[in-house]
This record gives structure tokens, sequence and C-alpha cells, in this order.
């Protein structure tokens, strides 16, 4: 079951919810359709419930939300970005570990 804590987020609120943010936000552009996408899930899930309210997990459809993917040169899913005041701080591509994701954020906490 998806974390509560993990946003679905569009491109009209995009700017208020990711680049605007207090806290640093992990950003996971994916696909209905993407098999590591959805391996990633669970990861994603755990890192929003034990990280929230110091950090942000959103996901971006890319089939019905493009424009910043697009802005970003997003070409392969999942990938994933990490704004931390307004800023991309971090960026990978493809399906990461929950450790990977944890070494890619904890240095913005």
């Amino acid at each position: 079951m998806a974390s509560p804590n993990v946003l679905n987020i569009t491109d009209a609120d995009y700017q208020s919810q990711v680049i605007d943010s207090e806290v640093p936000v992990l950003v996971d552009f994916w696909a209905n359709w993407c098999g590591p996408c959805k391996m990633m899930a669970p990861a994603l899930d755990q890192l929003a419930d034990e990280l929230d309210g110091r950090l942000k997990v959103a996901k971006v459809d890319v089939d019905a939300h493009q424009r910043y993917a697009g802005s970003l040169g997003v070409s392969s899913i999942p990938a994933l970005f990490l704004y931390k005041n307004g800023e991309v701080v971090g960026r990978v591509v493809g399906a990461q570990s929950k450790q990977k994701l944890q070494a890619l954020v904890e240095p913005h906490l």
C-alpha cells in the first residue's frame, strides 16, 4: 500500500510543492507502465515515512505531466531529482535501492 506521505504532483502544483518547499524534496518522475518505477515504490514509501517532516517525497507521472520532466531533460525513467531551496542538488536515473536514495538525501537534510 502506498504511503500517504508520498505526494502526487502535477505540473500545476510543482512550483508550490517542490520549488517553493521549505524542506528538501525528492521528486520521482515515473510512469504506470514502467517496471523499474514500480520496483522503487516501496523504497520511496519507506523514505517518505521515515523522513516525514524533514523531506518531501513526490511523484510526477510523466505521461500526464510533462512540463517539468521536459525542462529537466528527463529521457529515461525512473529519474529522481533532489531539490533544496528551489535548486536541483542531486539526481539519479534508473532503479535505486533505499540505501542509495538515503545516501543522496542525507547530506541535504
